[in-house]
């Protein structure tokens, strides 16, 4: 009896535990946009897949569910309320055998951003809806030479 008692205490403690750290977790503030120097709040904002929105990002992650595509390196030359547009590199896993034990390979592209409107989560804030990304010479297996993406929103 004693021993049920005891893994009965044990067990609450733990959920009371786990339900403090999840509360404390969740009831953190929002993460808010980053608006480097020389930008300004105005501007439209990218949105990544974990609803996290940037200006001029230096990284965006193309394959949310695995990672195994990414863009790196951006060095954006336009940012305005029509367009944006970078340059970097698109780092994607050829998967072979199978994504786990692939190998990245790297890829020069020009990156293009079009399409605003209203952010679902914040009308006030304006977002690209559209990225195109063109591959300068070599491209992985099975993309065309300029690929399109609906972004989040």
């Amino acid at each position: 009896m004693r021993a049920t008692v005891a893994g009965t205490a044990v067990t609450l403690t733990a959920g009371a535990l786990l339900t403090a750290a999840m509360t404390t977790a969740t009831a953190s503030p929002p993460a808010t946009a980053t608006t480097p120097p020389g930008t300004t709040a105005s501007q439209p904002v990218l949105v990544d897949c974990l609803w996290q929105r940037t200006v001029r990002p230096i990284d965006f992650v193309l394959a949310c569910g695995d990672g195994n595509s990414r863009l790196t390196g951006l060095h954006w030359q336009q940012w305005s309320p029509d367009k944006a547009t970078a340059v970097g590199v698109n780092m994607v896993n050829d998967c072979k055998p199978y994504c786990a034990a692939g190998k990245f390979h790297s890829y020069r592209v020009t990156v293009r951003l079009e399409g605003t409107e209203p952010w679902k989560k914040h009308p006030g804030v304006q977002r690209y809806t559209l990225m195109s990304i063109t591959y300068a010479d070599a491209r992985p297996d099975g993309f065309k030479q300029v690929m399109t993406y609906p972004l989040w929103g």
